[in-house]
């Protein structure tokens, strides 16, 4: 069976300011030739420490970004090739879920509208009873009550405000959802709640994840394969049980040493890996 997703030779680069007197700026290779595969139901955990390039993957590969080269083909279309009209219909099938709960919210808007909103767009329901009815069945979905409707994002817990993120995701029934860090601003009492919930949806919906995050060991508790992202390459890729046993790359070996460990008196090196997100200048 072909993936749901493949990503081929995917760049995208950012221009630095010009410098003085004329002279050329530089160029952030924020992705740089990065290749992978999705496959349906499937989850691919893309790891890395902040500015090595995954967010800029994610939005990338969704074309919230335009890339600079390369090509993401989602259920056998090349997405960069789409026109408006045709993206428009790929919006429902592919969704992101945003880092900050706080910032993706809009704060002006009740729960009700912002889940609804991608309802309306895409002209999901026939009747404004219709549209609450979807509104409150999705509330319901993420472990939130309907009268949370017609309440603002201010009024709500970051985990809570996730949740909400997460519904609006859900609204379309989409196949693919972009994970972006979806755990990283909350407290560790909340990340497993938010976690599992993801989990049982997608063994419910046969939902398919790009599962970004800094965290090795959460990457490992929910995806079945890991690309290690530095400085905007991809350094490493392999099965989650066999690349947390067995790395490869002197990076992917620092970050399973950064990972605390259970067992007291048991110690692993932990030598930082050569090079900065500053060296992609």
């Amino acid at each position: 069976m072909a993936p749901l997703v493949e990503v081929r030779n995917l760049k995208k680069y950012f221009s630095v300011g010009e410098g003085w007197f004329g002279r050329k700026g530089g160029v952030l290779k924020a992705v740089d030739d990065i290749n992978f595969t999705i496959d349906r139901g499937r989850t691919l955990g893309l790891v890395g420490e902040s500015g090595c390039g995954k967010t800029t993957a994610g939005r990338t590969i969704c074309r919230l970004y335009e890339p600079t080269a390369g090509e993401t083909i989602f259920d056998g279309a090349p997405v960069y090739s789409l026109s408006p009209s045709e993206m428009l219909s790929l919006r429902r099938r592919m969704q992101m879920i945003f880092q900050d709960p706080y910032a993706s919210l809009n704060p002006r808007m009740t729960v009700g509208d912002i889940v609804g909103e991608p309802i309306d767009i895409h002209g999901l329901a026939g009747s404004k009873q219709e549209r609450l009815a979807m509104v409150h069945e999705l509330l319901h979905t993420v472990g939130l009550s309907p009268e949370h409707a017609t309440r603002f994002p201010h009024e709500f817990s970051g985990g809570q405000r996730q949740r909400i993120g997460v519904a609006r995701a859900l609204a379309v029934e989409p196949e693919f959802i972009i994970c972006d860090e979806p755990i990283s601003a909350l407290d560790v009492s909340i990340q497993a709640q938010v976690i599992n919930m993801l989990e049982e949806l997608q063994q419910k919906r046969g939902l398919t994840y790009l599962f970004i995050a800094h965290d090795l060991a959460m990457v490992k508790h929910t995806s079945h394969r890991i690309a290690v992202m530095y400085l905007g390459k991809i350094v490493e890729m392999a099965e989650s049980v066999e690349l947390y046993k067995n790395p490869q790359h002197p990076y992917t070996r620092s970050l399973v040493a950064a990972v605390p460990q259970i067992a007291p008196g048991r110690s692993r090196s932990r030598r930082a890996a050569a090079g900065t997100a500053g060296h992609a200048l």
